[in-house]
């Protein structure tokens, strides 16, 4: 049913931002949760934040807050992730995922049932 597809990704400096975009298609639902996942080599994917449709709760992963700010644009079915802060370890493959009935206070990957390819990401100097 739903596509979902990322961009924005690429190099950036250490202290630098990125805003990477998901671009949702297809058969939508009037309530789900957009999540963002990164994946760095040879780690587990983890959700680093998430965002309501319908009501734009968000939850950010420890790693995220203060430094990402995620929003949505329902109209144009989009969802963003602004990065300010840039680290190295926040180097990885990003992933945008939809999810229906998500447990709430948390990302598991098992409630996500729509996947984006992925977008690389990559801070180094």
């Amino acid at each position: 049913q739903l596509q979902l597809a990322e961009s924005g990704g690429g190099l950036v400096q250490p202290g630098g931002s990125l805003r990477l975009s998901c671009d949702i298609s297809g058969f939508t639902l009037d309530s789900y949760n957009i999540g963002w996942f990164r994946q760095g080599s040879g780690k587990a994917r983890d959700g680093v934040s998430c965002i309501s449709n319908r009501d734009g709760t968000t939850y950010y992963a420890d790693s995220a807050k203060g430094r990402f700010t995620i929003s949505r644009d329902n109209a144009k079915k989009m969802v963003y992730l602004q990065m300010n802060s840039l680290k190295p370890e926040d180097t990885g493959i990003y992933y945008c995922a939809a999810a229906f009935r998500p447990t709430q206070g948390t990302m598991l990957l098992r409630d996500y049932s729509y996947w984006g390819q992925g977008i690389e990401v990559t801070v180094s100097s």
